[in-house]
């Protein structure tokens, strides 16, 4: 029985694949698990540099250091510090083939493919003669292991950490990584166009306004107010479209309300053809917001 099935190797600040083990197994948990190590990689920065998370039969490790994540995993009757002196010498063996530099600059996945024949040779080491081959290595672990205990979480754990339970992740600062929408249509930018029309149409309705305001009219100041709040919505649409935030139905649609309510206020400065316009471009601005979903991403590169 093998008690080190798989192997994993991600660049720390954006989750990048470098390298993996190749398996030939087929195993339901198994298959679970790495996908879990994939989402747990979106968001290195979440988690400790060492910990460990136990399933039914299979365990997955972790050990992060200087930018690089070591994941493997091992059948549950592994020894923890087996597990981890697994790891310690995968580290050691990939810092000597790649320095800082050379993964640094990796642009595409799993571009060190080559070291996979390096992770099958210590998985045989590991799998078919109980470890590692100096034992004073095993050791050092252990009493590594005592001086500072590695946290075990749990699935549940690791999936709320991650934001699984939506199907998204949502990344945060330090992991470099960010949530790709699908592309702008001919329609986006129809719609971005006349929003941009409308926020400086009332921008200059509102700048225009505000000298007779304060010469004349101070009761005229709400209707400054209503087109300078309608020209910030705008833009706001316009921000929504293109990049992607949380919350965004809800967003959009206070940002629709705002737009009509502000029209309808100044419906003494502007007829029904110029109010049915501004709203028009609005609710189809908002239409488009909620249309355009996050764009899906295929994690798995064949390996």
């Amino acid at each position: 029985m093998s008690l080190i099935l798989f192997a994993f190797v991600v660049r720390v600040r954006d989750g990048l694949p470098l390298s993996a083990s190749t398996d030939f197994e087929h195993n339901r948990e198994l298959q679970e698990r790495k996908q879990q190590l994939k989402t747990i990689s979106k968001a290195l920065a979440l988690f400790p540099e060492r910990f460990a998370v136990k399933g039914q039969e299979l365990n997955i490790y972790l050990v992060s250091s200087e930018g690089v994540s070591y994941m493997s995993v091992c059948h549950c009757s592994i020894p923890t510090a087996m597990a981890f002196c697994f790891l310690e010498d995968l580290r050691w063996e990939f810092t000597a083939c790649y320095n800082h530099s050379v993964v640094s600059l990796a642009d595409r996945p799993y571009p060190f493919l080559e070291f996979d024949c390096t992770i099958q040779k210590l998985k045989q080491q590991y799998n078919h003669k109980g470890g590692p081959a100096l034992q004073v290595t095993l050791a050092e672990v252990q009493d590594d292991l005592r001086l500072r205990p590695p946290q075990f979480l749990t699935l549940e754990e690791v999936e709320l950490s991650n934001g699984s339970a939506n199907g998204h992740v949502e990344q945060s600062a330090a992991s470099g990584q960010s949530i790709k929408l699908e592309p702008v249509s001919a329609t986006g930018i129809l719609s971005l166009v006349l929003n941009i029309m409308c926020a400086s149409l009332n921008v200059i309705r509102g700048v225009h306004l505000i000298e007779y305001t304060f010469q004349d009219d101070y009761d005229g100041a709400w209707n400054v107010v209503a087109f300078l709040v309608a020209f910030l919505c705008c833009l706001l649409q316009c921000h929504l479209y293109v990049f992607h935030s949380r919350l965004k139905a809800a967003k959009s649609f206070a940002l629709l309300c705002a737009i009509v309510l502000c029209n309808v206020f100044l419906r003494g400065r502007r007829n029904a053809w110029q109010i049915a316009f501004h709203v028009g471009v609005a609710s189809l601005s908002t239409a488009l917001i909620l249309r355009r979903k996050v764009q899906d991403r295929s994690d798995d590169c064949g390996v």
